[in-house]
């Protein structure tokens, strides 16, 4: 599903750096997703931004593992690159387009996908083909992290909405207290 110049729309032109700043380190430990994964794995950062847990996951898969950072802002990707770079990291392979959009992903070949705050950012129209391309490109063994940061009126996944993502879904852990995120895997 192509995301056409509208949907971009202001989404482009947020500073990357207030995704990335000391300030969120206080009180969002950016290696928080790492236990999720191991040496050698692939990664999906969707909505990934400027990389605030790319790197720390890049760290974690090591060299013979990857990340495919993905995010629609092309400035947060550059971002990503340069830090990247920066670090020597070369595990990192980052896309500007959609997560409804993942065509340079195979198949079945991811272990870990990670949508934080992803689908709440994004306009409901995209979801369902966002998810779809979760379910392609996540291993039958694989897991995912998906989490909301706000519902309506500040999100776009509504409580409903939410409840019928995680249904196409084995949800095996789950926030029980704001129900705001879920790891899962594919059905079997």
């Amino acid at each position: 599903m192509d995301m056409s110049d509208d949907s971009r729309k202001g989404y482009e032109s947020y500073p990357v750096w207030i995704l990335d700043n000391f300030i969120r380190r206080l009180t969002d430990d950016p290696y928080r997703y790492c236990s999720y994964v191991t040496k050698g794995q692939m990664v999906a950062d969707l909505g990934c931004g400027p990389g605030y847990y790319t790197l720390p996951l890049a760290e974690s898969v090591g060299p013979e593992g990857k990340v495919y950072a993905v995010d629609m802002n092309e400035k947060a990707i550059r971002a990503v690159e340069k830090k990247a770079s920066k670090r020597g990291y070369h595990n990192i392979e980052a896309h500007a387009t959609s997560a409804s959009e993942l065509s340079f992903i195979s198949d079945e070949s991811v272990d870990f996908v990670l949508a934080a705050a992803l689908l709440c950012s994004v306009a409901p129209k995209y979801h369902e083909a966002i998810v779809d391309e979760m379910k392609r490109i996540l291993k039958p063994s694989g897991k995912a992290y998906l989490s909301l940061g706000f519902y309506p009126p500040l999100g776009f996944v509504s409580k409903g909405e939410w409840a019928k993502i995680l249904d196409g879904f084995k949800v095996e852990q789950r926030d029980s207290s704001r129900d705001m995120w879920a790891v899962v895997s594919l059905k079997t």
